[in-house]
């Protein structure tokens, strides 16, 4: 009578056998070979870090020593309504008009959240129709070029700067307009995560023309997709292989830009990384035994190695009728000896391209990748310190769905409805970028950013001092995605001065934050107890502390009786008394004041 057996969980494989003697030597001969060590290879000692225990080595990385800093003050926030939480968590911000939408959505917090997640997470069935209309009358003329016609009209016959640059200036354009205007919200906000998260910076001379096939056909393309698929497409996308080199990565010259990153920064993090170490002697990863727990140097070699041939056609010496900007295998240029990556062996003279495809099929199931994509998609939505728990959880549901065509988006529904997720509040702070598009959202701003237009320009121009400007990090890592990263004088001076000019901005004599005609319509009686009440609701979607309510009270009543005296809607010079000096002028920093909260610069 045969035993019944438990079955093992997905992903659980037994152990790899161990390497014979002799075919270890026999790859280390070919690395050291391919890549021109000579002598004896001497691999540095096993990392201290294997030893400790699995949590503490899948944890997140320190923060950043503040030892030299001033101590932290605890500020605690008062909680807003479930709706503000949840919009500005997964929009770029709440506004009055979204907020009565998410309450519409079903009798109970629970409900509606499920019901908003489902529409945002089906961004195809959300008619933006009215957004592409804005967009086309405010002069952008890239946004559906192909690949074929930007590299045609944008990098072919040398053409000017400012014909070089537009489709990368339209991009970066039409990411505000789309925080801003755009219904599919939640899906912006996860396209500038995987925009960051595969980092191609903006200005690079390069990637700069055919940015926008990046942007469209390889980051919002597979945003909510599947991770495996978005590896390749980015890959063999002719930005990226421009800006970390692997355009240029041949078996006679192997560059290992890109391979460097794929594992550092795209999949495994630098904390899975073991150094140069002997790959044969990589423990295996304790949630599967069938990976090994990390990648090392001779990963990365062995990485580079097997991406060598992946190229673009852009009139190379050796193929100068091939110049369209897309990508192509070259076989030639191609390493096609025997690999050894991340614990398997590679044979000699596959098919083509999959040495690539094998490792990009290895890493997207390695479960340490896994930890990492979900600790960073936590950070993004949740806390700077995300829990190990939620971490495991979202882990397992990427992994067990890695093939699936929504593998993202089901990750994604996992860590948003999550305990931690709801109940979470004033653990975020907004960046720079993300406090613009609030604040525009928050005031009723009805303003279009475009290129070549002044206005635009000067807000650009603005943004930059912030250290925030959309998709101008100048390293591969991407904007850092903590609170501490951004809480220096001059990130909050920028930044408030930036939201004070919002307040006070014009273009073509039209406000940008349409202050005065939205309080019009919303107040009828001008006292400073109404205006400050109307605009924080309006704002933050709550009331602050009282101290600080009293605070902006105070500021708008200056002399006058905060509940009964009316003030007018007159913008003159009333030095004498306060209450009467400058009105509009007043109302206009209110509102500036408000954006500069805690309350507001939290989410």
């Amino acid at each position: 009578m045969s035993r019944p057996t438990t079955p093992r969980p997905p992903f659980a494989r037994p152990a790899p056998r161990p390497v014979p003697a002799a075919d270890r030597k026999a790859m280390l001969d070919v690395i050291a070979r391919r890549h021109g060590i000579q002598g004896p290879i001497r691999f540095d000692a096993r990392p201290p870090r294997l030893e400790r225990p699995i949590a503490a080595a899948a944890g997140s990385k320190p923060a950043p020593s503040t030892s030299n800093g001033s101590p932290a003050e605890l500020t605690t926030l008062p909680r807003p309504p479930f709706a503000v939480r949840v919009l500005n968590h997964l929009t770029f911000g709440a506004t009055t008009a979204s907020i009565a939408e998410f309450n519409a959505l079903g009798a109970n917090d629970t409900a509606r959240l499920t019901a908003f997640l489902n529409q945002q997470l089906n961004p195809a069935a959300i008619d933006d129709s009215a957004f592409d209309t804005r967009l086309a009358n405010a002069g952008y003329t890239t946004l559906a070029k192909p690949l074929t016609q930007l590299w045609s009209e944008h990098v072919l016959n040398d053409p000017v700067y400012d014909v070089r640059m537009r489709p990368a200036w339209e991009v970066q354009r039409s990411a505000l307009a789309r925080a801003v205007h755009s219904k599919r919200q939640l899906q912006e906000v996860v396209v500038g995560f995987w925009q960051n998260h595969f980092n191609v910076t903006l200005t690079d001379f390069s990637a700069a023309p055919v940015y926008m096939h990046y942007n469209r056909d390889v980051i919002r393309a597979n945003a909510l997709g599947n991770f495996r698929t978005m590896l390749e497409a980015v890959a063999q996308s002719t930005a990226m292989l421009y800006y970390l080199d692997n355009e240029s990565n041949t078996r006679s010259g192997p560059n290992e830009n890109f391979a460097r990153e794929l594992l550092e920064l795209h999949t495994f993090g630098a904390e899975n990384y073991l150094g140069f170490m002997d790959p044969f002697q990589v423990p295996a990863c304790p949630e599967d035994p069938s990976f090994p727990i990390g990648y090392t140097d001779v990963d990365v070699y062995e990485t580079a190695s097997a991406f060598t041939g992946w190229s673009v056609k852009d009139g190379h010496w050796q193929y100068p009728n091939e110049n369209d900007g897309t990508f192509v295998y070259r076989q030639a240029w191609h390493d096609a000896g025997p690999k050894f990556v991340l614990g398997k062996f590679l044979n000699p003279e596959q098919p083509a391209m999959k040495d690539g495809r094998d490792i990009l099929d290895r890493v997207a199931q390695h479960p340490r990748v896994a930890k990492f994509i979900c600790r960073k998609l936590i950070r993004r939505f949740v806390s700077d310190r995300p829990e190990q728990a939620l971490v495991d959880s979202a882990a397992e549901v990427f992994r067990a769905n890695w093939q699936q065509p929504d593998q993202i988006a089901r990750t994604l529904r996992h860590i948003l409805l999550s305990n931690a997720f709801i109940n979470s509040w004033g653990m975020k702070d907004r960046r720079p970028f993300e406090l613009v598009a609030a604040a525009l959202r928050a005031t009723g701003s009805d303003w279009t950013p475009r290129v070549g237009d002044a206005k635009s320009d000067e807000m650009f121009w603005r943004i930059a001092p912030t250290g925030h400007a959309p998709y101008e990090w100048p390293a591969p890592n991407g904007y850092p995605d903590v609170s501490l990263a951004w809480s220096g004088a001059n990130s909050y001076a920028m930044s408030w001065k930036l939201l004070n000019w919002i307040t006070e901005t014009s273009d073509n004599s039209v406000p940008m934050a349409p202050i005065l005609a939205t309080t019009r319509s919303g107040v009828s009686n001008w006292t400073a107890n109404n205006l400050v009440d109307f605009w924080c609701q309006r704002i933050l979607g709550y009331l602050p502390t009282a101290a600080r309510r009293q605070t902006l009270v105070a500021f708008m009543a200056q002399n006058g009786d905060p509940a009964t005296y009316v003030i007018t809607d007159t913008d003159t010079w009333a030095a004498s008394d306060p209450k009467r000096h400058y009105n509009q002028q007043r109302l206009r920093s209110l509102v500036s004041l408000i954006l500069m909260t805690p309350e507001f610069m939290s989410r």
